[in-house]
């Protein structure tokens, strides 16, 4: 009995919670909390893109840079949270609230899509190359720094 608990409070710290079956309902309080976080993504999204000013045909810095620099917290937050007791609305407000809301996958695709049909190919292709490459790295930057950190813990990388 011992090792199902352990097996369950590792898997909690680690983000991996027992799936509900199919049809099953998220917790009303944990969608809350989620929503809040999105309500405050999205308008930091839309300000962070207004300061980046993107000429028409032109390679979507002010994009690019919210979904790099989201990656990157993403990869950051989550590697530190693994270090704390699991909270309930912690990861739903921050990762799945804020940060999704603030990053955008959609938006990527579109700003690809447009430069492709206005005959931009190499730009739009190298856009979405660079965009996947360099999200990558910065999570996996945000995942070292938080494993090099002392914060809440070891810092040893694992």
């Amino acid at each position: 009995m011992s090792d199902d608990r352990d097996e369950a409070f590792v898997g909690a710290l680690r983000g991996r919670v027992k799936r509900r079956p199919f049809g099953g309902r998220a917790e009303l309080d944990v969608l809350v909390a989620i929503a809040l976080g999105a309500a405050l993504g999205t308008p930091a999204r839309y300000e962070v893109s207004q300061l980046i000013h993107v000429a028409k045909d032109t390679f979507p810095w002010a994009t690019f840079v919210i979904n790099l620099s989201g990656a990157f917290v993403l990869g950051l937050f989550l590697t530190l949270v693994e270090r704390f007791p699991p909270t309930r609305y912690l990861r739903g407000f921050f990762a799945i609230g804020f940060l999704g809301s603030f990053t955008t996958f959609s938006t990527m695709a579109v700003e690809t899509v447009v430069l492709v049909k206005d005959h931009q190919t190499i730009l739009g292709i190298g856009y979405l190359c660079a965009s996947i490459a360099a999200g990558l790295a910065a999570c996996y930057l945000g995942m070292v720094l938080a494993r090099l950190s002392r914060l809440g813990g070891d810092a040893a990388p694992r």
